[in-house]
């Protein structure tokens, strides 16, 4: 299952990010995930937990908002969301189109962080 070494690198990525702001720790990863990307948002989600086990995102939680795919229509002159994975038409006019401007995406777009407080000892 490649999503256990995508969630990897979203930890290692969302770990240096978090390293860069001594004293607070990652509460919620946020992602967006394409349609297209090829990954299964229930197996990241489940592997997401397994790669955090021993480090800073131990406990954080990752938000996934999936972004559906869509293509550039010429002949309407218009991005359009395309209505099946199998069929790259425009749903307006019907027009086949191989350019996709939006769907693939695999990115971390935020991390939301909560300030440590050490506990007082005495």
């Amino acid at each position: 299952m490649h999503e256990l070494s995508i969630a990897m690198s979203i930890v290692e990525g969302s770990s240096e990010e978090a390293a860069r702001h001594p004293g607070e720790r990652v509460e919620v990863v946020h992602l967006q995930l394409g349609q297209l990307s090829g990954v299964v948002k229930e197996a990241l989600l489940f592997s997401y937990e397994l790669a955090c086990e021993g480090t800073s995102l131990r406990g954080s939680r990752l938000e996934i908002e999936e972004v559906a795919a869509a293509i550039f229509c010429r002949k309407c002159d218009a991005q359009r969301e395309i209505a099946s994975l199998q069929d790259f038409r425009c749903t307006v006019c019907g027009e086949a189109s191989s350019e996709v401007v939006r769907g693939r995406e695999l990115l971390i777009v935020g991390l939301e962080l909560e300030h440590e407080y050490a506990a007082a000892t005495g």
